[in-house]
This record gives C-alpha cells, structure tokens and sequence, in this order.
C-alpha cells in the first residue's frame, strides 16, 4: 500500500513539475538611462544563454535535481560539466537516463540548458 501510494505521489510531482510555472509573458525590457558611457560586454550572447538556460532548468529540472543543483529526487547536478561532455548531457536530456524520464527540451532551449549546466 507504501509503495503505491509513494509511487502516485511521485507521478503527480512529475507530472505537475513538467507542466512549468514559468511566465512566459513578461515583456519587462531594461531601463535605457541614456548613459553611453558605460562599457558592454564585447558578446551578450552568453549572458542571454546563461539566463534561458537557467530559466529553461528551474522549468524542467529543478523539481528533481534541486533549486540550486544540489539533488533531490534526482542526483545533483553541481559537477555534471566537469563529468559528461556537452553532447553526453544533451543525450541524458533528450533521452534520459536510469530513472529520469526523457524531457521534452530540443533546439536552442537544449543548447541553451546544456551550456549552463556545463558552467555550473
């Protein structure tokens, strides 16, 4: 009776932490002080990546792996990018691994959670 009920519970959590909580709709733009001044950072890209990267796993991932990647229900991901290659962790994403399901991240969003694991 433990297990079945444990195993319901975890399905619901799964279940209700795949289907996001992100707000997609924010249209909040930075504030342009007209200070021209200031030195950008020669690439912004990586700050974009790092930031939908980041997004892309507290969406998908951090019910599992944690908030802050310490684990959970999943093992922690502080590490991975010093233990799996760029691809090796888009194939766990895509395909994954043990008992983690495979999640439905492809394309940019993929390249984008992929390089912000690896920084972590």
């Amino acid at each position: 009776m433990k297990k079945w009920l444990l195993a319901v519970l975890f399905g619901a959590v799964l279940v209700l932490g795949a289907c996001g909580g992100g707000d997609d709709t924010s249209t909040e733009e930075p504030a342009d002080n007209g200070d021209t001044d200031t030195e950008e950072p020669a690439d912004n890209g990586d700050a974009v990546d790092t930031a939908s990267g980041e997004e892309i796993y507290q969406n998908n991932c951090a019910m599992c792996h944690g908030a802050d990647l310490s684990g959970g229900a999943g093992p922690a991901l502080t590490d991975v990018g010093s233990k799996f290659s760029s691809d090796e962790i888009a194939d766990i994403v895509q395909n994954g691994t043990g008992s983690m399901p495979p999640q439905d991240v492809s394309g940019d969003d993929l390249d984008a959670l992929v390089t912000w694991l690896e920084e972590q």
